[in-house]
């Protein structure tokens, strides 16, 4: 018997309102939809504070804990970043240096970003394939990039968004359903 799906998509934006958050929020929703699981999205604006109160995972606080377990046991991640000097942002990177090592393996992962404009568009190839390849994830094959033209009042409105969107989500839908039921069949220690 398989749990409810638990799909966990990451913020890395350090506002609030954020087109990122819009961003990993609708893909989110819509893998939730289509698997038949649950969404969560965890905004790392919210958990910065918890983020800076140690040095170690054992020192931060129990918002970033929280955060941190649920990515963990995700049965989907959804992470996205806006764009900041060629790269994702520095709460981005922060939280996920915070991730065990091995608490990824295997795992799908959706790569989201937002920037002012598509010359952004290769940090979800450049920068944070490598960063979760790192993990040992399975970062499925389209990832999803979006500029301020995607969006109205920060909510998804391009239509080009809403199709890449789709197209990232049909795509992606067999190796994720092949991995959470290869999942589900390993017994549990």
């Amino acid at each position: 018997m398989v749990d409810t799906i638990r799909v966990v998509g990451v913020s890395g934006s350090p506002t609030d309102p954020s087109r990122t958050t819009a961003l990993v929020r609708r893909v989110s929703e819509a893998f939730a939809e289509r698997l038949g699981g649950e969404a969560q999205v965890i905004e790392l604006a919210t958990v910065l504070p918890a983020l800076a109160t140690g040095g170690y995972r054992g020192g931060l606080g129990r918002a970033a804990l929280d955060a941190l377990e649920a990515v963990e046991a995700a049965d989907l991640l959804v992470v996205g970043s806006p764009a900041y000097r060629a790269t994702y942002s520095g709460l981005f990177k922060l939280f996920f240096d915070y991730v065990g090592q091995y608490a990824l393996v295997d795992t799908p992962i959706v790569l989201t970003a937002t920037g002012g404009s598509d010359r952004h568009a290769l940090l979800v190839e450049h920068q944070m394939r490598p960063l979760f390849g790192f993990f040992q994830a399975l970062t499925l094959p389209l990832g999803i990039f979006a500029n301020e033209r995607d969006f109205t009042d920060y909510r998804v409105t391009g239509d080009e968004l809403g199709e890449r969107i789709d197209t990232s989500i049909e795509r992606a839908l067999p190796l994720v359903q092949s991995r959470i039921a290869a999942n589900a069949a390993v017994p549990v220690a």
